[in-house]
């Protein structure tokens, strides 16, 4: 059964399922795992394996799941991976694996779900996944890429949880990515981005969380991202904005965190925030609140607060 924690499938006298995840196992991959070639899933995750990853394992053209995921795995992400032409889901994840993505992941047409997060990987991310059309879960954050976000992502349609977050990505956010409609999260925080917010991202009806913080970003707060009903968390702090908050923010009626801090707002808050029933109390969200204006310049209203006033 692929969902037990210990477990070897064997289906007409060949291994099919190689499930050893949680064990506390220690040492290097087996390189012989690569004569497997019947296996389609391989899952080692959650152990204690060091050293690279075998370049063998590109020979299991079988695979439909591959898990190495917390591990201390170091060294390259093999390009032989772009052999497994069948893999849905590749988890490299929490490991120390360095140097750039490879290219050859784009050939994965198949694959489903990327996840290379925590990791110590460098250069930019390929162009080449662009060519993942069925991928909805890509999760890179945590690593060291550089370069532009490219625009490519913006062909995957399918996608739901877009990770990008604390990393080294520079320039501007493409706005080719309002094409991705079925998008729950945008998680682009603690980068280097520079210029403004796209207003095109309006037009990800789905989403529920974006996170722009801790950026170079300028410019006003964009009044069209009132049209993202759906949003329970936003948050743009830590960047470089100016201008007045939008009294369009107010429709985001669903939002339980808004979080604007940490720029260089400035005018009066609107009172259509008033109508963010739902905010998270103060002290909620992992120690902070719902609702953090802080650090902006923006205008105390008179005689605050006002007991009589909704928004004080």
């Amino acid at each position: 059964n692929p969902d037990e924690w210990f477990g070897v499938t064997v289906e007409s006298g060949v291994v099919t399922n190689l499930v050893l995840k949680e064990n506390g196992l220690s040492g290097v991959i087996p390189p012989d795992l690569g004569t497997l070639t019947s296996l389609v899933h391989l899952d080692l995750s959650s152990n204690q394996l060091s050293g690279e990853i075998p370049l063998t394992l590109g020979s299991l053209i079988n695979l439909t799941q591959l898990d190495l995921g917390s591990n201390q795995l170091t060294g390259d992400i093999p390009t032989e991976l772009g052999n497994l032409s069948f893999l849905a889901h590749l988890y490299l994840n929490s490991n120390q694996l360095s140097g750039e993505i490879p290219s050859q992941l784009g050939n994965l047409t198949k694959l489903e779900r990327l996840y290379l997060y925590d990791n110590s990987l460098t250069g930019p991310i390929p162009t080449s996944l662009g060519n993942l059309t069925l991928m909805w879960n890509l999760w890179l954050s945590g690593n060291q890429l550089s370069g532009p976000i490219p625009v490519e992502l913006g062909q995957l349609s399918g996608l739901v949880f877009l990770r990008l977050a604390g990393n080294q990505l520079s320039g501007e956010i493409p706005p080719e990515l309002s094409a991705l409609t079925a998008l729950w999260q945008l998680s682009l925080g603690n980068n280097q981005l520079t210029g403004e917010i796209p207003p095109a991202l309006s037009g990800m009806s789905a989403l529920l969380y974006l996170s722009l913080a801790g950026n170079q970003l300028t410019g006003s707060i964009p009044s069209q991202l009132g049209l993202l009903t759906n949003l329970y968390e936003l948050d743009i702090s830590s960047n470089q904005l100016s201008g007045s908050i939008p009294s369009e923010l107010g429709d985001l009626q669903n939002l339980g965190i808004l979080w604007l801090n940490q720029n260089d707002l400035s005018g009066d808050i609107p009172t259509s925030l008033s109508n963010l029933n739902y905010l998270e109390l103060p002290g909620t969200v992992d120690g902070s609140d719902g609702l953090d204006l802080d650090y902006n310049a923006l205008t105390v209203p008179e005689n605050y607060p006002d007991p009589e006033s909704p928004l004080q």
